[in-house]
């Protein structure tokens, strides 16, 4: 289980009724913006061209930061090298004393943040004042940032007014317009008397030894050339080669990081140069320039990991964060460490923060897989928040969670305990189909939802009495019925049978097949997930059959994940590899061997279609489930809005986190009935179970939730 703290967290973000309006209105309209801002760019082109030009860079970083060093200093600046935060911070403190620096302004520096700038030069008396707009608000609040790209996300008009006027002893109203003018107003002298400069890099380039930043404001522009001495800190991650290469990044960066086709400033600056200090007299000075590159242990070890060397691909942009419904929930004060946020910072923290709190935190991504598909670097973010899962519970097994994942694991175990199960759970089902109130440790079960009964006999114990007349079949096919159609969904699976039946496949169930092993997987339990996959790839024995067919989506990646846990060439990866290239899901297989012809009782009913995240995203299957339902007819279809987006449901996730998962299923209610569909069709079991479960708990029976192979075999008379 999570600790108590991190659920005090979440459940004190859920409280926060401004955090909810301001994250939730802005990443509900981000992804409308985010397309029209990359209306007429290819964004697969754009990210596979940043992918491989930081990719060479990562593969080359010792030539990288060799060549920048040279060709920085032959223009007159000073590059520190730092193997450590401690000495990058150390030698910062060093040059900040030699020069004599009071006061210094600061812009966008997140790698600054790891090495606890403000508060260590504060330490020796140097006033650090933070000159981006929202790192000027949280700083005042006290706070760090709630986002990547917009710290202050969080927070409204009214109470940056009340922290205006607190701090400049003046009335300030919540308009934002008159807020800007005060930050200018308190900032215009810091810039003018600073003795030192401060910024991030978004990207440094190495062939000319010019570093760049983006920003949205005037003030990173003003911290570049005012004060004489600049100091840029970044860390080894942020080099490319050339500034070609670099136009790559600023093509997504700022369509990714808010939604705009291009940032107001893009500032760049290369070594050191003369300024003129009395325009009067034309006095000219020589501006200091110089550059701390952290290349620390962390950033050496995430070049060590090739399954987490990708982050060195990652521009900072936070869309990742941006629709990721958790985040959108609770935010970065929670789901992140005082640096990094959400999404891509759960392994930034990892490596570069706090394992502790990456430990923790990575618990709160539901494993939707939408991060996946806006990231400008094309990081598979998702699969590698699974691996610090899975890293953690190696390093810091539950007793609890192991317990159970061994008894899942257990073939014989398991089904035995889930047919003693559907008789105890009388006293509960109360004669109804759902289960409304279960008690102890089992209320998450029911947290915001109803829970379906387990069927009193299992799928395996009536498979074969299921008549299948197909005369002259084209071909065999094989049922992996997974947990949910064995135990609870029988009448789902006999579905399944008649529409295969009916375009000429007869189906077999072959008995020795498992649970998938998902559960395993997303709970970071590979011993298990390995055990599931060796049950799975002998008991279905694909060599017997043409197809395997799933009715969930889950099930179907799950088993074309079983080749990852065998070495290539052996007997196992290979029997691994065949079971995988025949296993489809349901409508996907359906669709692909003819089952699309038009066909159906004509009986008007409106339909609306909720897609799994592992059905749209891992398995790529968006058109064909819609194609099939269009084509019945008598099925009105209408799309609802945010439909791709995750019910909630994420396995155990529901169970774990029902805080969060309660909120996710309620919009997705509201988005089903704002269509005024009577059925909303899934094809997978889980998100069947979350959605019906949900309406059935808020007594909302005129909407019924139905897989898509149940529709097809009622529209088409198959049963």
């Amino acid at each position: 289980m999570s600790s108590e703290a991190l659920k005090q967290e979440i459940r004190d973000a859920l409280d926060n009724t401004t955090l909810a309006r301001t994250l939730g209105t802005f990443c509900k309209t981000y992804p409308a913006r985010r397309e029209k801002a990359y209306e007429g760019v290819d964004f697969e082109a754009t990210r596979n061209k940043i992918s491989e030009v930081k990719r060479y860079a990562a593969d080359h970083i010792d030539e990288m930061i060799e060549e920048f060093t040279k060709n920085c200093e032959a223009r007159g600046g000073h590059v520190i090298h730092a193997r450590s935060k401690e000495e990058a911070m150390e030698k910062i403190r060093v040059l900040v004393k030699e020069k004599g620096v009071k006061t210094i302004v600061k812009s966008k520096s997140m790698a600054s943040e790891e090495l606890h700038f403000n508060t260590t030069l504060a330490e020796d008396g140097v006033l650090v004042q933070e000159t981006d707009l929202g790192e000027f608000i949280i700083a005042l609040e006290g706070n760090t940032p709630v986002h990547m790209v917009m710290p202050a996300l969080h927070l409204n008009k009214e109470e940056v007014a009340d922290l205006f006027t607190d701090y400049t002893k003046v009335k300030n109203e919540p308009i934002i317009a008159e807020e800007v003018k005060t930050a200018r107003k308190v900032m215009r002298e810091k810039f003018i008397t600073a003795d030192m400069a401060v910024s991030g890099a978004n990207v440094a380039v190495a062939e000319t030894g010019t570093v760049f930043t983006m920003s949205n404001e005037g003030n990173g522009r003003m911290v570049g050339t005012l004060p004489k001495i600049h100091l840029y800190i970044f860390g080894i991650e942020k080099f490319v080669k050339s500034i070609s290469d670099a136009r790559w990044i600023f093509k997504a960066l700022p369509r990714n990081g808010t939604a705009q086709r291009i940032a107001a400033y893009v500032s760049m600056y290369t070594g050191a140069c003369d300024v003129v200090t009395d325009k009067e007299n034309d006095t000219k000075e020589k501006k200091e320039f110089y550059a701390v590159i952290i290349d620390d242990p962390g950033r050496r070890a995430i070049l060590e990991e090739p399954e987490f060397r990708p982050l060195f691909e990652c521009i900072r942009c936070g869309a990742c964060l941006d629709v990721c419904p958790a985040f959108a929930l609770v935010g970065g004060h929670v789901y992140g460490s005082k640096v990094y946020t959400g999404g891509v910072g759960v392994m930034l923290t990892h490596f570069l923060v706090n394992e502790g709190r990456a430990s923790e935190i990575q618990n709160l991504c539901l494993q939707c897989g939408r991060c996946k598909e806006v990231c400008g670097g094309g990081l598979p973010i998702s699969d590698m928040i699974m691996k610090i899962r899975e890293k953690s519970v190696k390093e810091n097994p539950n007793a609890i969670k192991k317990f159970a994942l061994d008894a899942v694991s257990d073939r014989k175990l398991f089904h035995s305990m889930l047919r003693i199960a559907s008789v105890a759970q009388a006293p509960f089902t109360k004669g109804q189909p759902m289960i409304r109130h279960l008690p102890m440790f089992l209320s998450g079960l029911t947290e915001g939802r109803s829970f379906p009964n387990i069927a009193q006999v299992p799928l395996r114990d009536v498979f074969p009495t299921i008549e299948q007349n197909v005369p002259d079949p084209k071909g065999k096919i094989a049922l992996f019925a997974g947990c949910l159609l064995d135990f609870v969904y029988t009448d789902l699976a006999r579905d399944v049978v008649m529409d295969l039946n009916s375009i000429g496949y007869l189906v077999e169930m072959p008995l020795g097949q498992a649970c998938c092993g998902c559960p395993a997987s997303t709970m970071g339990d590979v011993d298990n997930a390995r055990k599931e996959a060796e049950i799975n790839i002998e008991g279905m024995e694909a060599e017997k059959y043409d197809y395997v067919v799933s009715a969930c989506p889950s099930c179907t990646h799950q088993l074309h994940q079983y080749q990852t846990f065998f070495e290539e060439g052996t007997e196992m990866h290979k029997r691994a590899v065949e079971l995988g290239n025949k296993t489809f899901d349901f409508c996907k297989l359906f669709y692909d061997l003819g089952g699309c012809e038009e066909s159906g009782d004509g009986k008007p009913v409106k339909v609306t279609y909720h897609d799994s995240c592992h059905l749209c995203r891992s398995l790529r299957v968006t058109q064909e489930q819609r194609e099939l339902l269009k084509n019945t007819k008598g099925v009105e279809f209408v799309e609802m809005e945010d439909h791709d987006n995750c019910c909630g449901f994420g396995g155990t996730y529901s169970v774990l986190y029902p805080d969060i998962a309660a909120p996710i299923l309620q919009q997705k209610i509201d988005n089903i009935q704002a269509t005024g569909a009577d059925v909303v069709a899934v094809d997978c079991p889980g998100c069947m179970m979350q959605i019906r479960g949900g309406l059935d708990a808020r007594g909302i029976d005129n909407v019924k939730v139905k897989h898509t192979a149940e529709i097809i075999a009622e529209k088409r008379g198959l049963i």
